[in-house]
């Protein structure tokens, strides 16, 4: 299929119109049952399928079709045609497309919230367009046969730029493919067979990093690595992480004791020293703990193993919230305690099981002091809102029945004054 420049600009000076134009209704032809084929089986498939895609031709499954069918309709007209260009030049465009479609589709489908995803499919996309042009015209033998007289010493080992180019894109090419098993792992078989989420967590994560394993073996070897020289890299890789890495390692193994131990699970409300937060996930080295008021915390794995943590969601999900209030001497102790609990039972998130209850806890100098104790079963939601709204309630409560709310009161008493100084009643501040 490789030709040379020159050969490119001669068959550009052959092509006639009435040849160009069976190539260019084969190519539509091609293009076409592609497309229709891609239709009829991705009718029901889902929008992140990597197969078919969010709108079938931009999967993968579309440009592979595409690229068999003209490379066949290729093979033939080459016994029919005395120039073959159109189909020649579409072979290398979908081989590309294809290429593209597969780091893209795959990316996405296991890391949908990265921003370096984008960075990498338009690095993907321009080496791709710009191997297929070089292609097109003719100068990827030349382009490689220069890479290769470029060499690179480590060591006494000279690698040539071609065959580190050839590396990368094998043990790429193997990574997607071990990425794009793990995911159909986790999506058609850990979601329906494991329903814990911690748990699914913890075997998928298993599952990627075993299968990277093998793709980046599959990789070296593909590429000529003696796989014999990674046992003295194992060697020297453990004595790193005896000394200087043994902090990331506790963090990594703490990770998986976590999702096996299901200690604490992604969903629970925890208590990290001074930082209360519910779980949104739980990495292999490190925790996310987002706060009621936004905050997230990212916390070591291993802090979460070897220090104290407080799980308020493992036993008992209700959490227990207080409010207090003092008023005058003269109010009635009944009434009051009815006005503060009706105040709590008016709000929907709180509990009626058990019932808010109000207590009379001390004789405070400026009245009489009560506090309040009423439940929630969603602390996650906040619970300086639902206390605000209580507080608003019971104020206008005390207020509608006439209840005095007293303001300190304090009594300075003057023992002696000056010469000349006329004294004056006692005055309350």
């Amino acid at each position: 299929m490789n030709f040379n420049f020159n050969d490119f600009l001669q068959r550009l000076n052959q092509v006639d119109a009435r040849g160009l134009g069976i190539e260019l209704a084969v190519l539509v032809a091609c293009v076409a049952v592609a497309w229709a084929v891609c239709k009829w089986f991705g009718r029901d498939q889902p929008k992140d399928s990597i197969w078919f895609g969010e709108r079938i031709f931009d999967g993968l499954l579309f440009p592979l079709l595409a690229l068999v069918f003209t490379d066949l309709a290729r093979r033939a007209a080459l016994e029919l045609l005395p120039v073959v260009l159109v189909l020649r030049i579409a072979v290398p465009v979908f081989l590309s497309l294809a290429v593209i479609r597969l780091f893209a589709r795959v990316l996405r489908a296991v890391f949908p919230t990265s921003s370096l995803v984008r960075l990498i499919e338009r690095t993907i996309s321009w080496g791709a367009w710009i191997a297929a042009v070089l292609w097109i015209v003719g100068l990827l033998p030349p382009v490689l046969a220069e890479l290769d007289d470029i060499t690179l010493a480590f060591g006494k080992t000279r690698v040539s730029l071609q065959t580190i180019i050839q590396g990368a894109l094998s043990a790429g090419l193997v990574l997607m493919v071990a990425l794009w098993i793990s995911s159909t792992i986790e999506k058609r078989i850990l979601r329906e067979a494991v329903s814990d989420l911690s748990m699914r967590k913890v075997a998928s994560n298993a599952v990627r990093a075993f299968l990277l394993l093998i793709g980046l073996l599959f990789a070296l070897s593909a590429v000529g690595v003696d796989l014999t020289a990674l046992s003295v890299l194992g060697g020297a890789l453990g004595v790193g992480l005896g000394f200087g890495l043994q902090k990331l390692a506790a963090n990594y193994v703490s990770g998986f004791v976590i999702l096996l131990e299901r200690s604490i699970r992604i969903g629970d409300n925890v208590k990290v020293d001074t930082f209360e937060g519910r779980i949104t996930d739980i990495k292999t080295r490190y925790t996310l703990i987002r706060a009621g008021n936004g905050r997230e915390a990212i916390v070591p794995n291993e802090s979460l193993i070897t220090g104290r943590v407080e799980n308020l969601s493992l036993a008992d999900r209700k959490f227990n919230i207080t409010t207090s209030i003092v008023v005058g001497y003269e109010s009635d102790v009944a009434q009051v305690q009815s006005i503060l609990c009706g105040a709590a039972t008016a709000q929907p998130r709180v509990m009626t099981d058990p019932a808010p209850v109000a207590y009379l806890v001390t004789f405070a100098p400026d009245g009489l002091e009560f506090i309040l104790n009423f439940w929630v079963a969603d602390p996650d939601k906040g619970k300086d809102n639902v206390r605000s709204a209580i507080n608003i309630a019971i104020l206008e409560g005390l207020r509608a029945a006439r209840i005095d709310i007293p303001y300190p009161q304090r009594v300075l008493r003057v023992e002696s004054l000056p010469a000349g100084v006329a004294a004056t009643p006692p005055a309350v501040l």
